[in-house]
C-alpha cells in the first residue's frame, strides 16, 4: 500500500483518498485473519522447540486450507458489499466513494493469495526458516512497486491498475509459499483437530484485530468527513505508519519463534530473560524511526503528493506520528511475545479496552469539536499507549510463560 500511496497520490486527492478507503477496508478484512500467521508462528515454534519439526510443519498445512476457504468468502462478501462500504466510509464525497469502490473490486480477488502467504510465512517462522519469507514477501512487493506506476500512466487503468499490480506480487509469492510446503513431504491432507485448535486461537486474535480494524477504519471515515485533502494527508501518514509497523514487526517475529521456541523445550526462565531483550530492542529501533522521521517532515510528504493544501494536512499529523514509533516499538515487541506464548486472551482484553476507553472518546472528539488531523492522530496515539501499558505491566507479571509442547 505505500507504493500505491506514492503512485497514486500523484494522481490527484480525490484518487488518493478512494485508494485509502478501499486500502483500508482490503487491509482490515485481510488483518482479521492475521492469526493465520502469528497463530501458526506460535504454535509451529512450540512443536519445533520440542523436537517436532513434522508436527510443525503440518501446522501450515491445516493454515493453508483455512486461509483458502476465508479467502474465497471474502472474495464473494466484498464483491456484494464494495458499494455499500465505501459510501458508508466515503460520506458525501462521491468521487472519493468512486475511486474506493474501483480499487477494491479488482484488489479484493487477491484476498486468497494474501491469506495464503501468511499461512506460509507462519509455519516457516515457527521452524526458523526466517530468511524464506521475507526474500519472498520483498520480491513480490518488488513486482508491484515496478508494475504499478506502468499500470496506473502509460497504461491509464489508473486506480485500477494499482489494485491488479497487487494482485500479481501476491501470486507470485504464493506460487512460492506452496512450492515450498510440498517440498517438506508431509502430508497434505486436511487434520480437522488441528484446524479446530487454530480456530479457537484465532477467534481471540480475530477480536483483538477487530478492535485495532475499529480504530483504524474509523480513523479513515472521520477523516473524511472532515474533507478531501484530511483524508489524502490522513492516507498518508497512516501508510507510513502501517509500513514502518512492518519493520518493527521484524521483531514481532523473531519474538514469536524465539519465545515459542524457548517455551516449547521447558525453558521458561529462558522465554522471559529473552523477552526482556526483545522488548528493549523495540524501543530503541522505535527511537531510531522516529528521528528518522522527524528528520524528513518536509521531504517526506513531498514524495507522495505535490498537492499544498494536502501536505499542509499531513504536517498536523505528522509530531503525533513521530511520537508515536518508540512506543509502538515496544509494543510490537510485546505482542510477540505474547503471540509466541500463546497469551492472545489477554491481548484481546487490552486492545478492546484501548478501543472503547482511548481511542473512541478521543477521536470522536476531533470531529465534534473540529480538531482535524491532530485530533484523529490524538485518538490512534492513545490507543497504542493504552495498549503497551497493558502489555509491559502483563510481561513484568510473568503469568504469560507457560511451557510445553502444545498451547
Amino acid at each position: 500500500m505505500l507504493v500505491d500511496t506514492a503512485v497514486v497520490g500523484h494522481l490527484g486527492a480525490a484518487e488518493l483518498g478512494g485508494v485509502a478507503l478501499g486500502g483500508a477496508l482490503l487491509s482490515n478484512v485481510t488483518w482479521l485473519c492475521g492469526f493465520l500467521a502469528y497463530g501458526t508462528t506460535g504454535r509451529a515454534a512450540r512443536l519445533f522447540g520440542s523436537g517436532q519439526r513434522d508436527a510443525a510443519i503440518q501446522e501450515g498445512v491445516q493454515a493453508s486450507y483455512l486461509a483458502l476457504a476465508l479467502g474465497v468468502a471474502i472474495v464473494g462478501l466484498a464483491q456484494l458489499l464494495a458499494g455499500p462500504a465505501t459510501r458508508l466510509l466515503a460520506g458525501d464525497d462521491a468521487a472519493v466513494q468512486g475511486f474506493a469502490e474501483t480499487w477494491l473490486r479488482v484488489a479484493v480477488l487477491g484476498a486468497p493469495l494474501i491469506l495464503l502467504s501468511l499461512a506460509g510465512s507462519g509455519w516457516m517462522r515457527g521452524v526458523q526458516e526466517l530468511r524464506f519469507p521475507l526474500v519472498v514477501l520483498l520480491g513480490a512487493n518488488a513486482v508491484s512497486a515496478v508494475v504499478s506506476p506502468l499500470l496506473v500512466y502509460p497504461l491509464g487503468l489508473g486506480v485500477a491498475g494499482s489494485a491488479v499490480a497487487n494482485v500479481a506480487g501476491q501470486a507470485i509469492a504464493v506460487a512460492l509459499f506452496l512450492r515450498a510446503l510440498r517440498r517438506t513431504g508431509v502430508r497434505l491432507a486436511p487434520h480437522w483437530p488441528t484446524m479446530r485448535a487454530q480456530v479457537v486461537m484465532g477467534r481471540d486474535l480475530m477480536l483483538r484485530t477487530v478492535a485495532m480494524e475499529f480504530a483504524f477504519l474509523s480513523a479513515a471515515g472521520v477523516a473524511t468527513r472532515m474533507g478531501t485533502d484530511r483524508i489524502a494527508a490522513h492516507q498518508i501518514a497512516l501508510q507510513l505508519w502501517l509500513f514502518l509497523a512492518l519493520v518493527l514487526d521484524g521483531l514481532a517475529i523473531a519474538a514469536q519463534t524465539l519465545i515459542g521456541e524457548r517455551l516449547g523445550a521447558d525453558d521458561g526462565a529462558g522465554a522471559r530473560a529473552t523477552a526482556r531483550r526483545i522488548a528493549v530492542l523495540g524501543g530503541w529501533a522505535g527511537g531510531a524511526i522516529a528521528l528518522l522521521l522527524a528528520a524528513g517532515w518536509w521531504a517526506i510528504p513531498r514524495l507522495f503528493t505535490s498537492d499544498p493544501d494536502v501536505i499542509a494536512q499531513t504536517h498536523l499529523a505528522w509530531p503525533w506520528f513521530v511520537a508515536m514509533q518508540p512506543f509502538g516499538g515496544v509494543l510490537f515487541a510485546i505482542d510477540g511475545i505474547l503471540v509466541g506464548a500463546g497469551d492472545v486472551a489477554f491481548m484481546r482484553n487490552a486492545a478492546i479496552g484501548a478501543a472503547i476507553f482511548g481511542f473512541v472518546p478521543i477521536t470522536y472528539a476531533a470531529y465534534v469539536l473540529d480538531l482535524g488531523l491532530s485530533g484523529v492522530w490524538a485518538g490512534l496515539t492513545a490507543f497504542v499507549l493504552i495498549r503497551l501499558a497493558a502489555g509491559v505491566w502483563r510481561l513484568v507479571g510473568g503469568r504469560w510463560a507457560v511451557t510445553g509442547a502444545r498451547l
